[in-house]
């Protein structure tokens, strides 16, 4: 038997998946990224998030740009991104 599943609905709990913001973070070993403010779907009542492709293309950039500086805690805002950097 097959179970229909809406995506509007949160398949971990069956909330309402709505857009929004969440933090993205990436322990790098050497240091930590964080990332505010990253446009995502989140579940209004887990608070599950999902990240569009385009988005993930952005944050891989950063982080990589981050790696390569090895700075030990790297803190920014998806939003604060000068034009064209990620």
């Amino acid at each position: 038997m097959r179970t229909k599943v809406s995506s509007r609905r949160c398949p971990l709990c069956g909330g309402s998946k709505r857009r929004g913001k969440t933090t993205f973070s990436v322990d790098l070993g050497f240091g930590v990224v964080v990332v505010r403010n990253v446009p995502a779907t989140v579940c209004s009542q887990c608070g599950a998030d999902w990240i569009g492709d385009s988005t993930a293309e952005k944050l891989e950039r950063i982080v990589d740009d981050a790696r390569q500086r090895q700075n030990l805690v790297e803190v920014t805002s998806l939003t604060a991104q000068p034009h064209g950097a990620a």
